[in-house]
């Protein structure tokens, strides 16, 4: 049992070490070495917990996004609060992570380009790590209208409408390089107002 809860301490510490060298080099200037050596381990050391960079890369993106579930899940289980509350405080809580972590954002970018490169599109793999997210956007919408809260409206479209302010606050924060998120703040404020009943 020991064993197994030091392997994935060691597991954990790789990942934040990893993601370190990831934000400072970039996916592609990233090697399994300058993984290694940033741990104070070898590479074959390194091998027997990950099987590549890739692999590596994934399990740091994962690693993010579920404790960016945690803190989802409380303000969807926020029984104080009314749809549009819900829906305009989970994308603040999205937003705040996005501002926290640009530097991982632009290396997410950098390997959605170094993907097309070789000819592999990544609307899959992107559509796979955005799925929880969508759902979360679409059960909130689907609440909002059953309780009367919001317009009967379209569900696909209200997560497609919800979903473009998050991909607008990557490209405002990694592209355009702003500072904070407040001008689309106060956007979203006013636009999920305006699916109220």
């Amino acid at each position: 049992m020991a064993v197994v809860v030091e392997h994935d301490k060691r597991r954990k510490k790789i990942l934040e070490k990893a993601l370190a060298v990831f934000m400072d080099d970039g996916f592609e200037n990233t090697t399994f070495q300058k993984i290694a050596d940033k741990c104070g381990i070898t590479r074959t050391i390194l091998y027997l917990y990950f099987k590549n960079k890739k692999e590596i890369f994934r399990f740091s993106i994962k690693q993010l996004l579920v404790s960016a579930e945690v803190s989802i899940n409380a303000v969807c289980s926020d029984k104080s609060l009314n749809s549009i509350d819900k829906i305009t405080n989970v994308l603040f809580v999205i937003f705040k992570l996005l501002e926290q972590n640009r530097q991982l954002l632009a290396v997410i970018l950098d390997y959605l380009l170094h993907i097309t490169k070789s000819n592999t599109h990544p609307e899959a793999r992107v559509r796979r790590r955005t799925v929880k997210m969508r759902h979360i956007l679409s059960s909130m919408v689907i609440e909002g209208i059953e309780s009367g809260e919001l317009k009967k409206i379209d569900i696909k479209t209200a997560d497609d409408y919800l979903y473009s302010f998050i991909t607008s606050a990557i490209l405002q924060l990694v592209v355009l390089k702003q500072k904070n998120l407040d001008g689309l703040k106060e956007t979203v404020t006013y636009a999920v107002r305006q699916l109220a009943a």
